[in-house]
Parts: C-alpha cells; sequence; structure tokens
C-alpha cells in the first residue's frame, strides 16, 4: 500500500544534534572556566558524550526522569572535582539547552529531502527531545513549514520506542499503521519502536552499523537515498 504519512526524528536525523550540541558544550567549557577541571574542551568532551549517551539510553526506556537526565548529565564530569550541586547542574543545563535552540546545523541533505517529500505526503516530527528547546530548535532551522504535527515525548507521557508514543501518534495525526513510515537515525527508538508498532522503517544509519535481531523495512546512509524509496 502506499504510504501517505510520514513520521521523522529530529535530532541526528534532521537537526544535527552532534555538531550543534559540540559548539554549545565548547562554549559552556570556556564560559564556566572548565580548565581548571580538563586541560582541553576535548578531554572533557570525552568524558560527558558517553555518559550523556547511557543517561538518554535510561531515559529512553523510562528508567530516569528528565529531571535526573538534565542534572547528572552535567554533574558526572564534574563530580571528582568536588562539585555535586544539583542546582548548579540545573542551571548549567538550563544555559545549555537554550543555546542549543540557537544552533541551525542541518544533516547533509536534510532541506532537499523535505522539499522533495512536502507536496507527496503529510509530515510529522516524532521526537523524544524536550518541549521547551524542540519548538525553537525546529523553527529557528527553518523546519517548521514542512511539518504538520510536531509529536514530542512529553506530549504522549512515554518516550519512543514504547509501543504507546506511536500510538499517539497515529491518533493525533489521523494516521493508519499500513500507510505509515517512521524515518529516524536511532536503532532502539525509532526502528525498534516502529517495528514493534507494525510502523514500517527507514533506518538513516550514515555509520552502516549492523542491524540487531531483524532487518528493518529499508535502510540508508544518506538521507538523499530515500528519495529512491518513497
Amino acid at each position: 500500500m502506499q504510504y501517505r504519512n510520514l513520521f521523522i526524528d529530529l535530532d541526528d536525523t534532521l537537526w544535527d544534534i552532534h555538531r550543534n550540541g559540540k559548539e554549545c558544550l565548547e562554549e559552556i567549557y570556556r564560559d564556566y572556566g572548565y580548565e581548571e577541571f580538563y586541560p582541553t574542551f576535548e578531554a572533557y568532551y570525552s568524558v560527558y558524550l558517553p555518559g550523556n549517551y547511557h543517561l538518554w539510553g535510561l531515559y529512553g526506556q523510562g528508567e530516569i526522569t528528565k529531571e535526573t537526565l538534565v542534572v547528572e548529565r552535567f554533574l558526572a564530569p564534574v563530580r571528582a572535582f568536588g562539585i555535586d550541586d544539583p542546582a548548579y547542574a540545573k542551571k548549567l543545563s538550563d544555559d545549555f539547552l537554550e543555546r542549543t535552540t540557537r544552533k541551525t546545523k542541518l544533516i547533509d541533505g536534510a532541506l532537499d529531502l523535505l522539499d522533495y517529500l512536502k507536496p507527496k505526503y503529510k509530515m510529522h516530527i516524532l521526537s523524544n527531545g524536550f518541549r521547551e528547546v524542540q519548538f525553537k530548535k525546529i523553527t529557528n532551522s527553518g523546519l517548521k513549514p514542512y511539518f504538520d504535527k510536531i509529536i514530542l515525548s512529553e506530549d504522549a507521557a512515554t518516550n519512543k520506542p514504547h509501543p504507546d508514543i506511536f500510538t499517539y501518534a497515529l491518533k493525533n495525526t489521523n494516521s493508519r499503521r499500513d500507510q505509515t513510515v517512521m524515518i529516524g537515525d536511532s536503532w532502539d527508538a525509532d526502528i525498534v519502536g516502529a517495528r514493534q508498532s507494525r510502523i514500517a522503517q527507514i533506518w538513516f544509519n550514515p555509520k552502516g552499523l549492523a542491524s540487531d535481531g531483524f532487518e528493518p523495512t529499508y535502510t540508508v546512509q544518506k538521507l538523499a537515498e530515500i528519495k529512491d524509496i518513497l
């Protein structure tokens, strides 16, 4: 059956969270005097990044709260230096998130793909990101005009890959499962989640990672390749 509706992940599928986030963290490193703790930004980043990935994984599985995530990811790299104040980490997190809303780097080919898809499909953002930043990022990056609905995990009260967020998204966009495709970079959140919800998947897999347990409906390494599918 012909697809009619597209659910598209935001971070690292369209909006370049790696480049934008790294720029913001480098500003944080400089502005907060982290040279006192780490001799170079890369030294700090090498500690922050794996911890952040781990915490987002726990958050996606519902094992930690948003509040724990935003505090712990900034305390973990400096706790060994005697900084263990949640209020400090929350203020730093708020500063970091506000900085991200002003960053506009997109994944290569994102706008070209959206220009191609817009006349053909109803498109909706489906993201685990935080409400207070995702709307600003979408607007400031020029993405808003492409999308009919923006569905966030906070709206559904659960995160991808839980089936409830996909059911919520289907209901709130008037989409049918058999006419919908999920496009995303996260194997667990986007691809496993969509498959468990009986929704077709396009795995944006620029690193050429191996699938785990099943083959997605489609796999691409560049966004432009999606034009050959849809």
